[in-house]
């Protein structure tokens, strides 16, 4: 497939698009955030006969479930068009590092086959950790009254304190993650 574009855009590129999507939100009186649009689907479909949370005016949120949709076009547009499939630059101890965990192909795709293939998601305990995972993450983004974007981009754009408390929280459990946790989890994966 031909590609358009061989470098990705530089961050004072796509740095100020984002800002600029930000002060439009931001004049315009939207809050942006990925996680509320499960509200507003949950909405659609009739779950406010259940709870009180999801009775709202989802005809309000429209725009935010068009802007994800467009985003994953987006994604998909630059993944498939606007992408030269580079190899990821890693440094070389990080290399040695992930190569010794047993990951093969190090630094070949963003993504590695050891924990996102096919066959690992549609195992027993692969599904049981992606259902584990999801309900933390669900329980967290409810518990925050928000996701990583919509806090990290849309909160700290407007100055709120909580929106940078929960980013703060977010970054030292990503880090506890991927330094602690996940390696101890590695085992586990190796024998599905």
């Amino acid at each position: 497939m031909p590609t358009f574009i061989t470098d990705p855009w530089p961050w004072y590129i796509a740095g100020p698009a984002i800002a600029l999507v930000m002060f439009l939100l931001i004049f315009f009186g939207k809050t942006f955030g990925v996680s509320d649009n499960l509200r507003t689907m949950c909405t659609i479909m009739g779950a406010e006969r259940y709870s009180k949370f999801f009775k709202l005016n989802w005809k309000n949120k429209i725009w935010n479930l068009v802007f994800t949709v467009g985003a994953v076009i987006g994604g998909f547009i630059s993944v498939r068009f606007l992408s030269n499939n580079q190899e990821v630059a890693l440094n070389s101890k990080t290399v040695s590092r992930l190569e010794s965990m047993g990951f093969e192909a190090v630094g070949q795709s963003y993504a590695p086959s050891e924990l996102f293939s096919t066959e690992v998601a549609t195992s027993f305990l692969g599904i049981l950790f992606l259902l584990f995972g999801g309900v933390l993450v669900g329980f967290g983004t409810r518990y925050a009254g928000g996701c990583t974007s919509g806090h990290a981009i849309s909160g700290i754009s407007n100055l709120q304190t909580s929106s940078l408390m929960a980013v703060v929280g977010f970054f030292l459990g990503g880090l506890i993650m991927v330094h602690l946790i996940f390696p101890s989890l590695l085992p586990f994966w190796n024998n599905i």
